[in-house]
C-alpha cells in the first residue's frame, strides 16, 4: 500500500473420516446428541492449526464444555471463539460469552493453534459437559478429522499448495518500507522478535515484509545496498522464519519513488532494479523455500504512452526479476516468485496482461498478486458510499471472480497481498462499524471460496506493535471467524428511537449468510422470543415493551447493547440509541480553522452534501454533492462540533453561499450555510 513457515502441501493428503455424536446434559424428553467435525487444515514441523465444529442434534445446550484426550500428547498454544486449555494429555474447550447457547440443529465453531512432537494423531473421542459422546440418536459415534501434511520445503512446481498454506497472512507495514532514515521514521517502533511471536499466536501463517531500498542504496554502477540495512532485513526475515512463518519480501515504495520513471529512463531504472534483486538473490539463495520473493509492490509508470507501454515495462521488470533469481543458484532455482499486475489492480485488462507474461515464462513456481481496498466510494466514504450496499458488494465479488477465473482456475495461485479499507483507520466514523464488519465478513468468505490467499495490511493501526493488543477487537474477531465460516449480520448495528416521540417497536433485517438465527441477548441474558422480540422470515422486531424497558431513562446515546446470535460465526452487536435531530449553531472562523457548533443529541453523522445556490456541486470531488468523510468534514462528538477542513474550502468559490446538508444514521438531516470570503468563513442556519 502507498502509505509460516515455507510450508507446502505434499502431494498426498492424509484424511481420516469419522463423526462423533456428542451427548449433552438435557431433559430426557428427546435423545441428546451432537456431531463434532475436527479438521487440521495446516500442519508444520512442531505445530498445527485445528478447526472444531460442534453441531447440536439434541436438546438445547446453554453453556458448553468440550473435552478430549490427545493421542500423541499435543498441546494447545492459542485459541479463538473458545477458551481452550490443556493439562497433560487432557484438553478442554469452554464457550465464550457470545456462543454459550447451541440451539437444536445449530452449530458452534472454534479453532486453535497447537504444538506436537513425534506425531499429530487426531482425537477419536469427545465429551460434552461431562457426558461421553454417544452419537446422534440411532447412529454410531464417529469423528470427522482432516489432516494436511506439509513439509519445510515446498515441492517444486506445487505453487498452488504453497500459496494455500500461506493463508492467512499479515503485513508488517510502515516499518522496513518507510522512506525515511530508518524503520521508525513513520512512527512505528523497531521490529522485535516479540512482535512476530505475537503475530504468530494470532493464527497468521504468513507474513509479508515490505521493504523500501532506495534510500539505503549507493549510486551507479553498483547500486550497492548498505550492509547494515541488508543485515537488518536479514535479521527480521530470520526471526520470522524461525517463528514458523512463510515470509514474503519485496521492493516496495521504490515503485513510485524511482521505478515509475522507467518510461523516460528505461536503462537507468532497469540497472538499479536488477542490482537490488541480484544482491537479494545472492543474500537469500540458501534460505529455505518458505522465503518468497515479490518482484515489486504496486508497479506504476509516469509519463508512459498508455496501457501497451505500461504492460511492456512491467513485463520487462518481472522477466528480469525471474531470470536473476532463477540463475542465482541455491534454493532460488525453485523458490516461489510472486508477480503483480499493474497497480496490483484486479481489472480484467491488467489481469490478462500478467496472465500472458506468466504463460510465456513457463515456470511452475510463480504466483500472481493483486490488492483490494474495496469499492472506492465506500472505502473512503465519498459520493454517498457510506453503506456496504449492493454496488460495493458486487465490486468485491466481481473482483474476486475475475482473479479466480483468470488465474486460480488455470492452476496459477493468487496472493491478495494487501487488503483493508482506505478510510477505516482515519476518523473512527469514516466507515461505520457495522458496515465495516459486513465488508470483512463477505471479504473473508468470498476469498476463501475462490481459494485466494489474503494478507491483512497493518501499518500499526490494527495490532499494537508493543502492546500486542488489537485496536478493534470486533474487527479481528470477524476476520478470524471468516477464515473458517460465515457469520450472520443485519441491515445495521444501530436502532434509533427519537426521544421526542413515544417508544415504538423497531425492526431490522437479518442477513444470516447461510447460518441460522438462534438467540437475542443482552450480555449473558437471553431475551424472550415472542415477548421481547419476534422473528418473521428475516425480520427481527423488538417489541415496544422491550424497547421501553431497555431504553431506561432514554438519555441521548446508546441505552443498551444487544447481540444477535447465529448458528456459526461471531454474534452481531446491536446498539439501541435514543436521539433527536441534531442542532447546529451559527459560527465564524477561517478557512484553516472552522467548526460548526453541533449538539448531536445522540445521533451519528453519516455524510455531508455541499451545493451552491444554483444546484451545482461545491467543494472537492465536484462530480458529486456528497463530500469525503474526514478529508473535508469530520464530527467531534466529545467537543460538540463538526469541522470543515482547509481542503474543503480550498475548492469552494469565494463569496458564493454553500448549502450543506448533513445526513445522520438515524435518517435525520440538518441544513447549514457557509460562505467563504478570502480566508474568512461565516456559517449560518
Amino acid at each position: 500500500m502507498t502509505g509460516r513457515r515455507g510450508v507446502a502441501l505434499l502431494a498426498a493428503f492424509v484424511s481420516v473420516a469419522a463423526t462423533v455424536g456428542l451427548a449433552v446434559v438435557a431433559p430426557a424428553a428427546a435423545a441428546p446428541g451432537c456431531k463434532v467435525d475436527y479438521a487440521v487444515p495446516s500442519q508444520w514441523q512442531g505445530g498445527f492449526t485445528a478447526n472444531v465444529a460442534v453441531t447440536n442434534v439434541g436438546d438445547r445446550v446453554d453453556g458448553w464444555r468440550l473435552t478430549w484426550t490427545w493421542p500423541s500428547g499435543q498441546k494447545v498454544t492459542q485459541a479463538w471463539n473458545a477458551t481452550v486449555t490443556s493439562s497433560g494429555a487432557e484438553a478442554t474447550a469452554v464457550n465464550v460469552g457470545y456462543n454459550a447457547v447451541i440451539e437444536p440443529n445449530a452449530k458452534v465453531s472454534f479453532g486453535f493453534n497447537g504444538s506436537w512432537s513425534g506425531a499429530n494423531t487426531a482425537p477419536t473421542s469427545f465429551a460434552l459437559n461431562g457426558v461421553t459422546c454417544t452419537g446422534s440418536p440411532g447412529t454410531d459415534p464417529t469423528t470427522t478429522t482432516t489432516t494436511t501434511t506439509t513439509s519445510d520445503n515446498p515441492v517444486p512446481g506445487d505453487a498452488m499448495a504453497q500459496v494455500a498454506a500461506m493463508q492467512p497472512g499479515w503485513n508488517l507495514g510502515n516499518s522496513l518500507d518507510a522512506t525515511g532514515a530508518d524503520e521508525t521514521s513513520w512512527g512505528n517502533p523497531r521490529i522485535t522478535e516479540a512482535l512476530l511471536d505475537n503475530v504468530k499466536a494470532q493464527g497468521f501463517k504468513s507474513i509479508r515484509i515490505p521493504v523500501t531500498w532506495g534510500q539505503h542504496q549507493g549510486g551507479a554502477p553498483g547500486y550497492t545496498i548498505e550492509a547494515a540495512y541488508l543485515a537488518r532485513v536479514k535479521e527480521v526475515v530470520g526471526w520470522a522464519l524461525a517463528d514458523g512463518f512463510q515470509v514474503m519480501i519485496n521492493i516496495h515504495h521504490d515503485s513510485w519513488q524511482w521505478i515509475s520513471a522507467m518510461p523516460s529512463d528505461r536503462s537507468g531504472v532497469l540497472a538499479r532494479y536488477n542490482a537490488i534483486w541480484t544482491q537479494l538473490a545472492t543474500a537469500f539463495k540458501d534460505s529455505p523455500a518458505k522465503l518468497v520473493f515479490e518482484s515489486v509492490n504496486e508497479p506504476q509508470f509516469t509519463g508512459s504512452s498508455g496501457d501497451a507501454q505500461n504492460a511492456q515495462l512491467l513485463h520487462e521488470l518481472n522477466a528480469s526479476f525471474r531470470t536473476i533469481v532463477r540463475n542465482s543458484g541455491g534454493n532460488n532455482a525453485s523458490r516461489l516468485l510472486v508477480l503483480p499486475t499493474l497497480h496490483t489492480s484486479s481489472e480484467q485488462a491488467r489481469l490478462d496482461e500478467l496472465a500472458t507474461s506468466i504463460s510465456g515464462f513457463n515456470d511452475r513456481n510463480l504466483a500472481a498478486t493483486v490488492h483490494y481496498y474495496g469499492y472506492w466510494p465506500f472505502s473512503v466514504n465519498v459520493a454517498g458510499g457510506f453503506r456496504f450496499d449492493a454496488t460495493a458488494q458486487k465490486d468485491l465479488t466481481d473482483s474476486f471472480d475475475r482473479v479466480s477465473s483468470t488465474f486460480v482456475s488455470r492452476g496459477i495461485p493468487v496472493i491478495l497481498g494487501e487488503y483493508g479499507l482506505l478510510g477505516f483507520d482515519r476518523h473512527t466514523g469514516t466507515i461505520e462499524q457495522g458496515e465495516k464488519l459486513k465488508f470483512f465478513e463477505l471479504f473473508g468468505y468470498y476469498a476463501r471460496t475462490k481459494k485466494i490467499t489474503t494478507m491483512l495490511w497493518d501499518n500499526g493501526q490494527h495490532l499494537g506493535r508493543t502492546s500486542f493488543q488489537w485496536s478493534d477487537p470486533e474487527l479481528i474477531a470477524q476476520i478470524k471467524s471468516s477464515w473458517t465460516t460465515r457469520s450472520g449480520t443485519a441491515s445495521g448495528d444501530q436502532v434509533f428511537s427519537a426521544r421526542s416521540s413515544a417508544v415504538t417497536a423497531k425492526t431490522i433485517t437479518l442477513n444470516p449468510n447461510g447460518t441460522t438465527f438462534t438467540a437475542l441477548r443482552q450480555g449473558s441474558t437471553d431475551l424472550v422470543r415472542g415477548t421481547d422480540y419476534t422473528v418473521s422470515g428475516d425480520q427481527l422486531t423488538l417489541t415496544a415493551a422491550a424497547m421501553t424497558r431497555l431504553s431506561g431513562a432514554r438519555n441521548y446515546g446508546t441505552n443498551a447493547v444487544l447481540t444477535a446470535h447465529f448458528s456459526a460465526g461471531v454474534p452481531w452487536r446491536i446498539n439501541l440509541i435514543t436521539h433527536d435531530t441534531p442542532v447546529l449553531s451559527a459560527a465564524t472562523g477561517t478557512t484553516s480553522a472552522f467548526s460548526i457548533p453541533t449538539n448531536f443529541r445522540g445521533d451519528v453523522l453519516a455524510t455531508m452534501e455541499a451545493k451552491y445556490a444554483d444546484g451545482s456541486n461545491a467543494g472537492p470531488h465536484n462530480w458529486t454533492s456528497f463530500k469525503e468523510f474526514d478529508r473535508t468534514f469530520a464530527p467531534n462528538y466529545t467537543t460538540g462540533a463538526t469541522t470543515l477542513t482547509p481542503e474543503f474550502f480550498a475548492e469552494v468559490n469565494d463569496n458564493a453561499r454553500v448549502t450543506l446538508t448533513f445526513h445522520y444514521w438515524s435518517g435525520a438531516t440538518a441544513t447549514y450555510h457557509v460562505t467563504k470570503s478570502g480566508s474568512t468563513v461565516t456559517g449560518t442556519l
